[in-house]
């Protein structure tokens, strides 16, 4: 099994719109689900290959579960990007 590719779990418009999202603030899947054309189940599809990539983490919140970014995980994008600006 392959190690989770950050920029192909970016790839996804969807998925850059519940990063975004998640950016101003922790949000649970009913949360995020409400400003998407897609379902709650299809939410969590996408939280859990962002997930997998290290780019959000999940906490308990009673039955809920709420997701926030993982700024560490946005390290390796940042680096290999960077790349590209040096002189």
């Amino acid at each position: 099994m392959s190690t989770p590719d950050a920029f192909a779990a970016i790839a996804d418009p969807n998925r850059r719109h519940l990063l975004e999202e998640l950016r101003r603030g922790p949000r649970t899947v009913g949360e995020l689900a409400a400003g998407l054309p897609i379902s709650r189940p299809a939410v969590s599809q996408h939280l859990k290959i962002l997930l997998d990539a290290g780019l959000v983490v999940a906490r308990a919140a009673g039955t809920k579960r709420v997701y926030t970014v993982d700024y560490n995980g946005f390290l390796g994008l940042n680096l290999w990007l960077d790349q590209f600006w040096e002189g």
